[in-house]
């Protein structure tokens, strides 16, 4: 095996790139930003490459609309970058289960001609690491024809199923940027801190924690400061777990599966929480389709999922991809967790929203919005929890769930709310 690096320019390593070919591109911290300004610059000699992806951050030069004859984005997750492209038709949106998207690349349902990574430097035995974002990078870099990687010093390697060797890459590509960062926790609302309030009721000592993308999930870590022996099996981790593990609240010592190890996805934080994983043995960042897999979550007892949600209506039905016909996020692993965490022994599945936007819109409504898409189903939702207090449906008919949440809604929403739960079921 070769152990020595040998580096190319961008521009060299990107001709491997044709027409017409799918390309796989790493997400989230690790979207190799360099690599895809690269090749917008290769834009006039390319028609019809399609991008995958799930999450992505940073400016994405090649979502632009002078790009569209090149390019074409098919990701399954819409996250910020891309929202107005897939707004305007330029881009497609794959509704898929985040533990699902590995199956696509390992079954060739979608098979990828070259994956763009972005890792740290190799190690003395020439291992790479895919740093902040294993997810769902590990199976594409497994499944993809060629791969090329921009080697970063500034990215963390951490431990798990992330190392490759380098002589999986075609090219390497030196390129030394800052990662992007995200501060959930600069962003919490005092409706959102009462929200983490009510989560932290819920959690008992000795509970494993999953944590969805969001101010909320950080706003719940902010109230377990005098919990203990908490473990962490989630697909995402942000700067609100460095606290809880620096001061042994978080541990990982009582979990059946991976004991005395924190497991993730990927990660998405401060410059903080980056150090903070770097070269860290106490976290481990796994395959999604493993991380993700509800019968794999189910092994920890008191698994608590902590999701978030764009409106829940009075029967229970979950949206929280799309604002209408307009897609806003995507599925991700929502329905992973809160299946895996409905299994567990002791576990509590949770979807969290505030009552209303911050523009004052109901988000516990009669009905979703025309064309909404359903992700936690009525039949999977267990807990629902705002600023106001925490609904339990399960096990509750149409007409007791309907009272519960209208219990929890906005003070101003009640009268509304009950008016359209008499005209539903004839009774309140």
């Amino acid at each position: 095996m070769i152990n020595k690096p040998q580096y190319c320019q961008a521009e060299e390593a990107l001709q491997i790139i044709q027409s017409n070919q799918r390309l796989f591109i790493h997400g989230s911290a690790c979207t190799p930003l360099f690599l895809m300004r690269k090749l917008a610059e290769q834009s006039a000699r390319l028609r019809d490459v399609e991008l995958v992806f799930i999450t992505v951050l940073g400016d994405i030069e090649v979502q632009k609309p002078q790009y569209q004859q090149s390019f074409h984005i098919n990701c399954m997750f819409v996250s910020a970058p891309i929202r107005e492209a897939v707004s305007e038709g330029r881009a497609d949106y794959i509704p898929v289960f985040l533990s699902d998207i590995p199956d696509l690349f390992n079954k060739k349902i979608l098979p990828l001609d070259v994956a763009l990574v972005q890792v740290s430097p190799p190690d003395e035995h020439g291992y790479c690491s895919l740093g902040t974002s294993v997810d769902i990078a590990r199976s594409a870099v497994n499944m993809a024809e060629k791969v090329i990687a921009q080697v970063n010093p500034k990215m963390p390697r951490t431990h798990g199923d992330g190392l490759i060797h380098i002589s999986r890459f075609t090219h390497m590509v030196y390129h030394e940027e800052e990662l992007p960062e995200v501060n959930y926790g600069k962003n919490i609302t005092k409706d959102e801190l009462a929200i983490g309030k009510n989560i932290a009721s819920l959690i008992e000592d000795g509970s494993t924690l999953q944590m969805g993308i969001g101010t909320i999930p950080d706003a719940v870590l902010k109230e377990l400061t005098h919990h203990k022996d908490l473990g962490i099996h989630t697909e995402m981790l942000s700067d609100g777990v460095i606290d809880l593990f620096e001061s042994g609240v978080i541990n990982n010592r009582l979990k059946k599966i991976h004991p005395n190890k924190a497991v993730t996805g990927f990660a998405i934080g401060s410059r903080r929480l980056y150090d903070y994983v770097d070269d860290n043995p106490a976290i481990n960042f796994l395959d999604i389709d493993y991380v993700n897999n509800p019968h794999v979550i189910r092994r920890n007892p008191n698994v608590v999922a902590i999701n978030s949600a764009i409106e829940v209506d009075l029967t229970g039905q979950v949206c929280a991809d799309s604002i209408g016909s307009t897609q806003y996020s995507g599925i991700g692993g929502q329905m992973d967790f809160m299946r895996g965490a409905a299994l567990s022994e002791g576990g509590k599945p949770i979807i969290a929203l505030t009552s209303r936007t911050h523009k004052g819109v109901p988000r516990i409504v009669p009905g979703l919005k025309d064309f909404a898409g359903v992700v936690t189903t009525r039949g999977h939702i267990h807990y629902v929890v705002t600023e106001y207090g925490i609904a339990y449906l399960y096990g509750k008919n149409l007409r007791q769930r309907a009272q519960s949440l209208i219990n929890i809604s906005h003070p101003d929403d009640r009268e509304m709310l009950t008016k359209a739960c008499f005209e539903r079921f004839k009774r309140f």
